[in-house]
């Protein structure tokens, strides 16, 4: 997981709605449907933005500045 796939899941643990917004964009259905979730009770929501989360995985782009230790230590 990435360093802001981690900061949304802190996030989630106080306000599900927000990071999953964050994450897939405000006024979607995920987002949409992880606020009723969250009315209904907090763990359905807290699930919900736990699995959008980990089912989009922050994208990782090529490039020496997005990844600068790019096989550092391997042995091939």
């Amino acid at each position: 997981m990435h360093a802001r796939d981690w900061f949304l899941v802190f996030l989630s643990i106080f306000v599900p709605p927000v990071a999953v917004g964050l994450k897939r964009g405000f006024f979607t259905k995920d987002t949409l449907l992880n606020l009723l979730l969250f009315l209904l009770g907090y763990l359905p929501g807290l699930v919900h933005a736990l699995y959008v989360i980990s089912k989009h995985p922050y994208p990782s782009v090529g490039g020496s500045l997005t990844h600068p230790n790019d096989g550092y230590g391997s042995l091939s």
